[in-house]
């Protein structure tokens, strides 16, 4: 049996689905499909807020919105 011939690994996703090798390689462990479904559900937490005379930034921690944008208002 020469090297080529050895049965290769492939992996696998929780829902029983193929990961491209490639897509493996990257550090992805959930097939595309999956992938969607996680990140949807990520994004579901995320915020864009506004900053007074700025840009936006994105916020994935309730507590930083707490005094965000107050114009030197009083902060508690």
């Amino acid at each position: 049996m020469t090297h080529n011939d050895e049965p290769r690994y492939i992996p696998m996703c929780s829902c029983g689905e193929e990961i491209h090798e490639k897509r493996y390689a990257l550090g992805y462990r959930l097939c595309l499909w999956c992938g969607e479904e996680a990140s949807k559900v990520a994004r579901a937490t995320w915020c864009i807020v506004p900053m007074h005379k700025s840009n936006y930034i994105l916020s994935t921690d309730r507590n930083d919105l707490i005094g965000i944008n107050n114009k030197g208002g009083l902060v508690r």
